[in-house]
């Protein structure tokens, strides 16, 4: 997002272009996306929900909450890099072959 805030170049001095700002916006709203299915992802699979071991007892992390957070997060970003990366061969493969949207 750089271009918003004097990066890149501008064709009016002090006016920024609408449709890069939908893009940042857009951007802004599938990393937000990103975000909030990681955090829903991982604290629901390593914050502990049993009744003996009620949530937010401690005011930090317990140990094995962190190191589950710690792997869960490597995970789902390591997953999203592979799904990203094949989407990106098969869009890539259908402009090629103009199959794109069929």
């Amino acid at each position: 997002m750089s271009f918003l805030f004097g990066g890149g170049n501008r064709s009016v001095e002090g006016s920024v272009d609408p449709a890069k700002i939908e893009m940042a916006v857009a951007e802004l709203d599938m990393i937000t996306d990103v975000f909030n299915r990681l955090v829903n992802s991982c604290h629901t699979k390593c914050i502990s929900q049993t009744p003996n071991n009620h949530r937010y007892v401690e005011g930090d992390l317990l140990k094995g909450e962190s190191v589950c957070i710690d792997r869960c997060t490597a995970k789902f970003f390591e997953v999203n890099k592979k799904v990203g990366e094949r989407m990106s061969a098969m869009g890539s493969a259908a402009q090629a072959t103009g199959t794109f949207g069929r």
